[in-house]
């Protein structure tokens, strides 16, 4: 069991910015306004010597039971009781609040190890926030600015010599192979707002782990949830990526709406597969459109899911319609595997991971060389490529490069003079004869070179 911190205090102390600092990179959104973090998040995060899993949470707010407030709040009592350390962060410019109090009482009764730490101390105004904060009653605070990275000394001191008494290991990052069972499948659920990404990843892991309700745009960082899928073959360890929903361009106006689908690109380019949720009232419109492309540029694997499949009434009617959309609007991904279920009623849910794990093998094929200039040759044999100028082109050789997606490269002479529409023949007759009907492939041309051209 590795070590779990997790990082508490109200809305805008500044927590995602140290939760940022700890794992390195800019993962958490962070903003002037507060309240901007909801879900918890959880990363890899280093201290000097010390490795752990750190937990961004949402600010600690008073609201009535039915309020998205206080599903924050249960995900952070959450929080706290998978960690073995709290760091309890205020605002040491700002002072010690009624709302410090009430949660710093809350903390005590929970019996963990809490670190009190100082948030933006860079400053003279500071100094009273901090002497207040002995008020308390949690222990000596520790001075940071985690935005300058200031004090991170001190606040490594004080993690170590706590975790010193648990028993808790550190875990190192392991390279694994593709197909090794231990390593994690990465799989980012994208699209439209309130089709019910987050409701999905709920059903999948069989709890509560990420806010939903009626309201559209709850969801704001792309939060990841570890899981573990059994299937007939093997354990298949998956690590889901919930996202914001994107509108078009043209409806996003605020910072914050910006940086929540700047966060779900970041995401389908760290994923291997794609699960693009449409909603079965208004199935493959341009947004979803759209974003399938986006995903199928990025080279990703790509799954469609059609949710809220439970309201349809003439589902017989319905599928033969979306399949034809989906082989009519997209083109570049022929046989798109469709997976219609229900992600609040659990219906077909099980489906999904089965469809997931069949491309994601796609994704991976390797294809070998004899096979494939065997099947070139009888591919240019039957339908050859368009003279040029009065003069034959001529494809002399094709090997695949890399995986994840395939990629082939193929020897020809003036690459350049080929039409673009006999590459996508040479693409389409690689899907076919090798069975990669869903998964992004590419094909580049390799001019040859003259070897008796002077330099």
């Amino acid at each position: 069991m590795s070590l779990k911190i997790a990082i508490i205090g109200r809305p805008n102390v500044g927590k995602s910015t140290l939760f940022n600092r700890f794992v390195g990179k800019k993962l958490a959104l962070v903003d002037d306004q507060p309240g901007v973090t909801r879900d918890r998040r959880e990363g890899e995060g280093r201290l000097g010597a010390l490795k752990f899993t750190v937990i961004d949470t949402a600010g600690l707010e008073n609201a009535a039971p039915e309020a998205l407030e206080a599903r924050m709040l249960a995900q952070t009592k959450v929080a706290i009781e998978e960690a073995h350390i709290c760091l309890f962060m205020v605002d040491a410019r700002a002072g010690i609040t009624l709302e410090d109090e009430k949660f710093g009482a809350m903390l005590r009764t929970s019996g963990k190890p809490i670190v009190l730490v100082a948030n933006k101390t860079e400053g003279i105004k500071s100094n009273d926030g901090i002497y207040e904060s002995y008020g308390l009653g949690l222990g000596e605070p520790v001075a940071i600015a985690a935005e300058h990275n200031v004090g991170m000394g001190d606040l490594y001191s004080a993690i170590s010599t706590i975790a010193d008494t648990l028993e808790v290991n550190q875990t190192d990052d392991e390279n694994f192979n593709w197909d090794d069972p231990l390593k994690p499948l990465r799989v980012a659920i994208i699209g439209r707002p309130n089709a019910g990404k987050s409701t999905l990843i709920n059903q999948l892991v069989g709890h509560d782990r990420l806010l939903t309700g009626p309201e559209a745009g709850i969801t704001r960082d792309a939060i990841s949830v570890d899981w573990t899928w059994k299937s007939a073959e093997r354990d298949w360890h998956v690590k889901l990526f919930d996202t914001a929903g994107m509108r078009k361009r043209a409806k996003i106006q605020e910072k914050l709406e910006k940086l929540s689908v700047a966060d779900g690109i970041r995401a389908i380019r760290f994923a291997e597969v794609v699960t693009v949720l449409i909603d079965a009232c208004a199935p493959l419109e341009k947004q979803d459109l759209q974003i399938a492309d986006l995903a199928l540029r990025e080279g990703r694997a790509v799954v469609l899911a059609v949710n809220k499949w439970d309201v349809i009434e003439d589902r017989a009617e319905a599928f033969p319609e979306i399949k034809e959309k989906v082989a009519r609007l997209l083109p570049q991904a022929p046989g798109l595997p469709i997976v219609c279920l229900s992600a609040l009623t659990g219906r077909s849910v099980e489906k999904l991971m089965p469809a997931i794990t069949s491309v994601y093998e796609d994704w991976n094929a390797k294809i070998k060389t004899s096979d494939l200039n065997v099947w070139l040759q009888d591919a240019v044999h039957r339908h050859p490529p368009p003279a040029a100028k009065g003069r034959r082109i001529r494809i002399k050789y094709i090997a695949q490069t890399k995986t994840r997606p395939p990629t082939f490269v193929a020897q020809c002479q003036r690459a350049e003079e080929l039409p673009e529409s006999y590459r996508r023949y040479l693409i389409n007759g690689i899907r076919e004869a090798f069975d990669l009907p869903a998964v992004p492939v590419r094909l580049y041309l390799n001019k040859q070179k003259n070897p008796y051209a002077k330099d």
